[in-house]
């Protein structure tokens, strides 16, 4: 399907440490940006979420520990 676009369109997603919103964090920022004459822009951010990502959850999203030790806070 082609999007016949007037304006850019963004789509946002984000990764986290688990499915509580009370008490989960995120790990992983990324937009997908596409222009109206087909150009897309992609950024993605890591994010040290200050709490340890379950193992169960690094199987989903391939984000570790180690991944984001070094990566900036929120």
């Amino acid at each position: 399907m082609k999007l016949q676009l007037e304006r850019p369109l963004c789509f946002f997603d984000l990764e986290t440490t688990g499915i509580n919103i009370t008490s989960d964090r995120i790990v992983e920022i990324a937009v997908l940006k596409l222009y109206p004459d087909e150009k897309i822009e992609k950024q993605v951010w890591l994010v040290n979420p200050e709490m340890l990502i379950p193992a169960e959850v690094s199987e989903i999203h391939g984000i570790t520990n180690d991944i984001v030790a070094n990566s900036p806070t929120f």
